[in-house]
């Protein structure tokens, strides 16, 4: 059977998802579910942030509305009758796959993303960097001796 896949951070824009809120009930239904989910948690409107670039260069943002685009998506899908056998998701994309999968119910699903966003918001962004290298993690390390760089480490390996 279709296995959904849910991506991390990244794979926004703005004003995405809001010409399917007005061409998909299903759609803008679910959405509303979420933004009700999501409303204890966090200060902005989940429909009001989806055209506002400033709003979703935020982490503490950009998480919670990807989530709730994701879940959205999900019932579309099912609605259509594609039910997924499984799902997988990376990185804050495991939010929004725990919820479809059962695991977590949509109010557990956005306590996890808007507090796990809020804090990555809060405490760690700005607080250094990230750079994604073609190379292997055996490869940037030795290259990271090879030209004296200290303070830098290998934090994730995807692939």
């Amino acid at each position: 059977g279709p296995v959904f896949v849910f991506p991390g951070q990244g794979s926004q824009w703005v004003g995405m998802a809001r010409e399917l809120l007005g061409e998909s009930v299903v759609f803008a239904e679910a959405m509303g579910e979420c933004e009700r989910a999501l409303e204890p948690f966090v200060g902005w409107s989940l429909v009001g942030v989806l055209g506002d670039e400033e709003m979703l260069g935020r982490v503490d943002v950009v998480q919670p509305v990807l989530w709730a685009v994701m879940v959205s998506l999900s019932r579309v899908w099912e609605w259509f009758g594609v039910v997924p056998a499984a799902v997988v998701g990376h990185s804050q994309g495991e939010i929004a796959a725990a919820v479809v999968s059962g695991a977590l119910s949509l109010e557990e699903g956005a306590r996890v993303v808007a507090v796990r966003s809020g804090l990555i918001g809060g405490r760690l962004a700005g607080g250094g960097g990230m750079v994604s290298v073609g190379l292997s993690r055996l490869g940037v390390e030795e290259l990271l001796v090879e030209c004296g760089v200290v303070g830098v480490s290998v934090a994730a390996v995807n692939g």
